[in-house]
């Protein structure tokens, strides 16, 4: 039998998800993620209970602070995923903890986001770390 490419991705596909599988079997320590939320600005914003004060509300991206008990956010949302990513990509470049969905993101510290996940779901990217740059 001869191995072609598709057969190696099923193949390699298969050993991920069998050591997925596989882990320490302690579910106190893992995180119960929802299923990451959907909606306008203000509908995400409702979820976690602030009221969004707009700095930007253009077609592409809508843009604003937001402030709960664990401190406050940068809430944004996009009209593209494609403008999502080259938000993020460019924001990352400043440092920040960036909690993000389908078409938003929410910018705060590793608190911040950390108490916003359970609510909004979604997946925690970490920008670019300046403190040991030296000058």
């Amino acid at each position: 039998m001869r191995l072609t490419r598709p057969m190696l991705a099923v193949a390699g596909a298969v050993a991920v998800l069998a050591l997925a599988g596989c882990g320490s079997g302690d579910s106190k320590a893992e995180v119960k993620v929802p299923a990451t939320a959907t909606g306008s600005l203000e509908s995400l914003a409702a979820k976690v209970k602030c009221t969004p004060d707009m700095q930007i509300d253009s077609d592409e991206v809508r843009q604003a602070i937001c402030k709960t008990s664990a401190g406050k956010f940068v809430f944004a949302t996009f009209a593209t995923d494609r403008g999502q990513r080259e938000w993020i990509n460019d924001a990352k470049d400043y440092g920040g903890y960036y909690l993000v969905g389908r078409k938003w993101v929410a910018v705060g510290t590793d608190k911040v986001v950390k108490a916003l996940q359970p609510t909004l779901g979604g997946w925690e990217e970490i920008g670019t770390d300046h403190s040991t740059h030296t000058g």
